[in-house]
């Protein structure tokens, strides 16, 4: 199956972030096969938090590409996550990935977690 490359994305990844996504698929040796799987599960201290990494395609997903990225998300996570943008922080008190979801009704003073 092939990934979709759709004229609007259901997210955006900037151009930090995907600088370390490709730093990281290649410095961990991750298969080509394997997409960036970006989508939520309960938990967190505001009530769900973010999942990101690199997975294997699944039946259930919604896949699109971004700058040579596939992204896989679950369909169902699509209302959480519609409009979110995942950028890359490099200050002296946060380095890491950030998300900027408008959904979030309430986050965590970490980033990670988010009530909708």
């Amino acid at each position: 199956m092939a990934a979709v490359d759709t004229s609007v994305q259901p997210l955006a990844l900037t151009e930090g972030a995907l600088r370390q996504l490709k730093r990281i698929r290649e410095e961990q040796h991750i298969p080509a096969d394997h997409g960036l799987r970006v989508g939520v599960k309960g938990g967190g201290c505001s009530g769900f938090s973010y999942i990101l990494g690199f997975d294997l395609p699944q039946e259930n997903d919604e896949r699109f590409t971004i700058d040579g990225i596939e992204v896989l998300m679950q369909k169902s996570h699509a209302i959480y996550l519609l409009g979110m943008e995942i950028d890359w922080a490099e200050g002296l008190n946060n380095r890491g990935f950030t998300f900027n979801n408008p959904n979030a009704t309430d986050t965590c003073g970490c980033g990670t977690s988010f009530s909708a």
